[in-house]
């Protein structure tokens, strides 16, 4: 619902649970809700302030004293600064997007090589499937918060309001570092990809850097419906090239098409049995760590829930149709690398990140497709500026919520007139530049970016387990308070064995990932595995003592402000029949074509 539309006594609330808006069906015109729109600040805000002075006192009154919001969350309301916050405009299939294209990059198209080669096609595909089911834990923990209350910055935001302050400032920090980090990576990746057909002889990697780097910061830099809908594509070019390939390895396996390696073991069961469980148990653990590392991104859809267009409805459709999505891509993705390229093959691990032996790549040339290099060359290129898009997005967010929170410099709260924190968005781009530099070899021989990667590596996991735990804390209080679960827009019906399995996971994943500096021990392999333990421990114990916050009883916990309702409104038809003041995306999914209607039903 517009906060800057008050509807008048036409409009009835009802405060017994969920407040449903009902707008009469006199509908002001879109002429005249684009002059209000456009009238001046100093009128706008004075009538704004009057409005919702009177609303939110008598409503106050009707509720027994809680003050609920309904669209309001903890980024809106920059006093004195221009614009009232970030802006709803993130459509359904912009979310679905988001959430299923964060998890498929370079990991899935350049590192699912590896896995196989390390622990063979059969291990590989339990790592994948285990990850891929927490994964699902922790987005219906994250749905079921993010759908009652869409607020932007989820990640800390969620552990400041039912945990501790400290623990949201612990969130924020390390989540937005890790992306900015992120965001450096992708643009060292860009410059190597750029060299598959542009020499670095003719054209420096940082030249490619800089023209990327001013792209995705313009990009952000617009607004949020831009974002999401650059997002769309680019994600809808990678589902694409899954799919292609999918249906290409089949064809291949079958005999359709493809010509035989002679001498080779043939394309199928033959290639899958050589030993597809090798190396026990060390060996699946490997790839374990490796399969989570895969799916890192996944959260994205907790992130823009704060932007996104009726998030009751969108949010629970993008959660429910990213799981099996995902599970399918990444499991007869690795099935068919592994029918179709023995585990032993000495360049599927492809350690120096060459295109030319990325399994997809040789997939397709072994099933006659000549142009499979360039073809994934360019797919993983398109996948490098979605990661960098959406990492910039993200630590942007999680920037301007640790400012409304008092975590950070004041001016990160200012939000420009489009709902986009520009300030954020200029400091992480900043940040992942320096990182970016840092990375050259004339500077130190990159060894400073090697530890910012060590640093940022598992933060990922670190923000898994703070969804989890931030479920199980929302639950507590919610049962607290004495309210019930039929109040919920989304319920999560794995709660608790869902969280605490994530839980589960994360630990070990924190815990195990540098067993192998134990044997024989090295202290430069220990310190990468595990300096961001106490990075976090430092952020968390220091913000406590210094800002003296407390770990809040189950019923201090705010669970109103921000909190989403109802909104159901009566059509009018205008023109051609169509609606005016109904959901857009009902009316955009009414309409859409039989192009939009495929996609819909594949994506």
């Amino acid at each position: 619902m517009n906060k800057d539309y008050h509807p008048s006594s036409s409009t009835s609330r009802r405060p017994s649970g969920d407040v449903i808006w009902m707008e009469s069906s006199i509908m002001p015109s879109a002429s005249i809700i684009n002059k209000n729109n456009n009238q001046s600040e100093g009128a706008r805000d004075h009538k704004e302030h009057t409005e919702d002075d009177y609303d939110s006192s008598s409503y106050h009154r009707r509720q027994g004293g809680r003050s609920l919001h309904d669209d309001s969350d903890l980024s809106n309301d920059v006093h004195g600064e221009v614009g009232k916050g970030l802006q709803r405009n993130l459509q359904a299939r912009h979310l679905t997007m988001i959430s299923l294209g964060g998890t498929i990059g370079t990991g899935l198209f350049l590192a699912s090589g590896s896995s196989i080669a390390t622990a063979g096609p059969g291990f590989s595909q339990v790592a994948y499937s285990l990850i891929g089911t927490m994964v699902f834990c922790f987005m219906s923990s994250l749905g079921e918060m993010a759908t009652y209350l869409p607020i932007t910055g989820s990640i800390n935001a969620y552990g400041t309001r039912f945990f501790d302050p400290a623990l949201g400032f612990m969130l924020g920090w390390v989540y937005w570092f890790s992306w900015s980090v992120t965001l450096a990576t992708e643009l060292v990746a860009s410059s190597v990809i750029i060299s598959y057909w542009v020499p670095l002889t003719t054209c420096p990697g940082w030249v490619w850097a800089l023209v990327f780097i001013v792209v995705l910061t313009s990009l952000n830099l617009t607004t949020v419906k831009a974002y999401g809908e650059v997002e769309y594509w680019l994600s809808l070019i990678k589902v694409l090239a899954v799919i292609v390939f999918i249906i290409v390895g089949f064809l291949y396996i079958g005999g359709a098409i493809g010509t035989r390696i002679p001498g080779a073991p043939k394309p199928g069961p033959e290639v899958f049995d050589i030993d597809p469980f090798h190396g026990g148990f060390v060996a699946l653990f490997s790839i374990f760590l490796n399969a989570g590392f895969s799916f890192q991104g996944a959260e994205l859809v907790g992130i823009a829930a704060g932007e996104t267009k009726n998030p009751r409805k969108n949010v629970p459709r993008a959660i429910r149709q990213v799981f099996w999505r995902i599970l399918m891509f990444y499991v007869l993705t690795i099935l068919i690398i592994g029918m179709t390229i023995p585990f032993d093959d000495p360049n599927l691990a492809n350690e120096e990140g060459d295109i030319r032996e990325s399994p997809f790549t040789r997939v397709f040339v072994q099933a006659g497709i000549s142009a499979g290099g360039d073809v994934m060359n360019a797919v993983i290129l398109v996948a490098i500026l979605s990661a960098g898009n959406s990492g910039l997005y993200a630590s942007s967010r999680a920037l301007h919520t640790l400012s409304q929170e008092g975590n950070a410099p004041k001016f990160f709260g200012y939000v420009n007139r489009y709902g986009v924190p520009v300030y954020c968005v200029l400091a992480t781009a900043l940040v992942g530049c320096l990182a970016f530099i840092v990375s050259l070899p004339q500077i130190g021989q990159g060894q400073a970016y090697n530890w910012l990667l060590a640093l940022a590596s598992t933060t990922g996991f670190i923000a898994w387990l703070g969804i989890a735990f931030c479920h199980i804390r929302f639950r507590m209080a919610y049962k607290a308070q004495g309210r019930s679960l039929k109040d919920l827009p989304f319920v999560s019906n794995l709660y608790p064995f869902g969280p605490i399995y994530t839980i589960v996971v994360c630990l070990v994943i924190l815990l195990g990932q540098g067993y192998t500096a134990f044997s024989p021990f090295s202290i430069k392999m220990f310190l990468s595995a595990y300096v961001t333990l106490p990075f976090i421990v430092i952020l968390y114990f220091g913000n406590k003592f210094w800002s003296k916050t407390k770990i809040l009883r189950l019923v201090d916990v705010d669970l109103d402000t921000g909190r989403s309702y109802i909104e159901t409104s009566v059509p009018v038809k205008g023109k051609a029949g169509r609606s005016v003041g109904g959901d857009e995306d009902d009316e955009e999914e009414g309409e859409k074509g039989w192009f939009r209607r495929v996609l819909g039903f594949v994506f």
